[in-house]
C-alpha cells in the first residue's frame, strides 16, 4: 500500500518534533494494546502491530497505520479501534505533554 509522505512547509519532510511525538504516540497506542486496556474481543482476540504513526505539521492529527498478525479480519480491528477512539485519545492526552491531544485515524499499512 503507497502512503503520501507527510511534508512540513519547507516540503523537506517530517520536523523532528513530528516524527518525536508520532513515535511517542505509537509507543502508547502499543502499550495500550500490549496491557489489554482497551476493553474489546475482538481486540483481545488479535495481536495488532502499530507499524508507524504520522503526525500532522500542526501536530492535531495522528494517522495509525495498523495490521493485524497475519493480516487477517484488519476490517473489524480498524472498526474496534475506531470505536475505542476517544479512549486511546484520553490516555494519549494524559501520557504526553501536548497542547493539544492530537485526532487519531486508523488505516490499514
Amino acid at each position: 500500500m503507497s502512503r503520501k509522505k507527510s511534508t512540513t512547509a519547507s516540503g523537506k519532510g517530517p520536523s523532528q518534533r513530528m516524527l518525536r511525538v508520532g513515535e511517542m504516540v505509537r509507543h502508547k497506542l502499543a502499550e495500550l494494546l500490549i496491557r489489554g486496556e482497551i476493553h474489546d474481543d475482538v481486540l483481545a482476540s488479535h495481536v495488532v502491530s502499530i507499524t508507524e504513526v504520522r503526525i500532522s505539521p500542526d501536530l492535531k492529527l495522528a494517522t495509525a497505520y495498523v495490521m493485524p498478525l497475519g493480516g487477517k479480519d484488519t476490517e473489524k480491528v480498524l472498526a474496534a479501534l475506531e470505536k475505542h477512539k476517544k479512549f486511546i485519545r484520553s490516555e494519549i492526552a494524559q501520557t504526553l505533554d501536548l497542547r493539544y491531544a492530537p485526532d487519531i485515524r486508523f488505516r490499514e499499512d
